[in-house]
């Protein structure tokens, strides 16, 4: 997509989509039996650990069901955030940046229509555009207008060049004939979703959720898979006897020992580390955050502290790959490190460093070789996802691995609910999570959404919910990040922002808002007999796992019975 003016149009991609007509043609007719291959047997998916089920559908909501985002609801445009590749047009047709970046002119398709059977047109686009939720404060949106049916104009304060995957690729289209109605943005579940995407909502109950096709989906008559049925399982373990024995179809997830659900015949695999995993640290003491994370010197001396290699190997088995302090993905992004001495974060403990950094802060040692001041001992609170085996068994040898630097960290397991709400509202110290890697080859996104302050994004006090798309559950607020932040949001220049990064990266390697700890080892597991179009190492032409927002809902349009 040329970024200086000149208009590309965006096709899809013909090689996968024709694969997908080919192999529907040569699908069982459906029957009544959904057996094993037939059009009619539902595709089943690892709903994740959200259990039981509840319906919510909103695309802004912290809790949203996998399946709302990108099978029922869809941004413009499709980014493979596996490779430098142009983007693919969904309900987009293309777009075209002004020579300075401020006016984006966005062509969607014609004839679109609505799962209602409404039309969809650029009015939706516009509402959409400057609906709250996708227009938080800084987003810089002067005015979205609709100059024919197909026809946007997206005009912003500044240039918007660096943001093109947040404005193109993840502000989801909404039907303005039901959203116009929403004012609560926040609590609405939108049961009963109206989307533009190749599937609907059927049922929902507590243990599974089922996906139909849409009728009146732009590509309805190519959908080799009409039935998609999300099932609820709270851990890893069931999820794998569950592949193992045949009844799940598609799953992301860690397995240490993949060769125990792909002995069925059925099940391959591969592995995309693509997303940082961390230790979240509620740091900032001004915003509420509460605990000896919130001094610097402690989350320094814990990241030197912390024996990555081990932690690589014992609880990852090998699998996830080496992360850099300035969360640029090496070596696809290796261009926007700044100081090779920030490439990779430490592999192997530094016990002695650990101590010096606490005690030039002014920590001493007590009677059982801990640290801490005035005779209280620092003491930090681990949380993980119960049933996340290998977050968990991560966090259990941070524990060890601190111990031995005299830190005290009290590892724990919670449910997914109490995990998200102490994310979303500060109400934590340390938790053991993941960080979505960036949609193309630039760390910006994880910049704007992660660390970004007041300039960018309000940043939420303890017990304020972090706003919807946004994920800075940190609290970090640092004014130089902020105004470097907003300064790359308007370059196109190269080495400008470079220069740019160089500043951020400087700051949140010292700050350690967020702790690096490795790029998660991301294993899908896939039904290769039953049904063919998967993505594969030669073909990548998506991110695998059912987890992917936008990414699973283009997969699944690629998707057939086997023949």
């Amino acid at each position: 997509m040329n970024r200086n003016g000149k208009r590309i149009a965006l096709t899809a991609i013909a090689g996968a989509s024709a694969l997908a007509m080919g192999l529907t043609g040569c699908a069982p007719a459906a029957g009544g039996n959904g057996g094993e291959g037939s059009s009619d047997r539902a595709l089943r998916v690892w709903a994740g650990s959200q259990t039981p089920i509840e319906a919510n559908f909103n695309p802004f909501a912290p809790t949203v069901l996998h399946g709302a985002l990108g099978p029922v609801l869809e941004p413009l445009f499709f980014f493979n955030k596996t490779a430098d590749s142009e983007p693919v047009g969904l309900i987009g047709e293309s777009y075209e940046y002004n020579e300075d970046g401020t006016v984006i002119t966005v062509k969607i398709k014609e004839g679109l229509k609505w799962s209602d059977g409404k039309p969809l047109t650029a009015d939706d686009v516009v509402f959409s555009f400057t609906y709250e939720a996708n227009n938080p404060t800084g987003n810089g949106l002067v005015s979205a207008e609709a100059t024919d049916d197909t026809t946007i104009v997206l005009t912003y304060a500044t240039a918007q060049f660096t943001t093109e995957f947040q404005r193109m690729g993840s502000s989801y289209i909404l039907p303005k004939h039901v959203w116009s109605e929403i004012t609560d943005f926040a609590t609405y579940t939108n049961e009963s979703p109206v989307g533009s995407g190749p599937y609907v909502v059927d049922k929902v109950t507590k243990e599974s959720y089922t996906l139909v096709a849409n009728e009146n989906f732009r590509g309805a008559a190519d959908l080799g898979v009409k039935k998609v049925q999300y099932i609820a399982v709270d851990n890893n373990q069931t999820a794998q006897d569950l592949l193992a024995a045949g009844k799940l179809d598609w799953a992301g997830m860690f397995i240490p020992n993949p060769e125990s659900v792909t002995g069925n015949g059925k099940i391959s695999w591969i592995n995309t580390p693509q997303d940082p995993t961390v230790l979240y640290t509620c740091s900032n003491a001004a915003l509420g955050c509460v605990g000896e994370q919130t001094d610097v010197a402690v989350r320094q001396a814990l990241n030197v502290a912390i024996d990555r290699a081990t932690i690589k190997e014992k609880a990852f088995v090998g699998m996830t790959g080496e992360i850099s302090p300035t969360f640029a993905l090496v070596p696809r992004d290796q261009k926007w490190i700044a100081d090779d001495a920030n490439e990779v974060s430490p592999q192997e403990a530094d016990v002695s460093g650990a101590g010096a950094i606490l005690e030039a802060a002014g920590y001493t040692k007590d009677a059982e070789g801990f640290y801490g001041k005035e005779g209280v001992a620092i003491e930090l609170s681990l949380i993980s996802v119960d049933g996340w085996t290998d977050y968990n068994d991560a966090a259990k040898l941070i524990q060890e691995q601190a111990a031995e630097a005299g830190i005290k960290v009290n590892a724990s397991t919670v449910q997914w609910q109490e995990f998200s709400d102490a994310r979303q509202t500060g109400q934590y110290e340390l938790i053991m999570g993941g960080v979505i890697g960036t949609s193309v080859a630039d760390p910006f996104q994880i910049y704007r959404d992660w660390f970004g302050g007041e300039i960018v994004q309000s940043t939420s006090p303890v017990g304020t919910e972090i706003p919807a798309g946004r994920w800075n559950f940190s609290r970090y607020s640092n004014p130089t990040v902020d105004a470097a932040v907003q300064a790359a949001t308007s370059t196109n220049d190269e080495a400008e922002k470079q220069a740019l990064y160089g500043t951020i990266q400087t700051e949140i390697v010292r700050d350690l808002p967020y702790i690096p700890l490795v790029v998660n080892a991301t294993q899908t597991f896939m039904n290769t007999k039953d049904f063919t179009g998967w993505p594969t190492e030669d073909d990548l032409y998506a991110f695998p796992p059912s987890w992917g927002a936008i990414a699973a809902g283009y997969i699944l349009t690629q998707l057939a019975p086997a023949k």
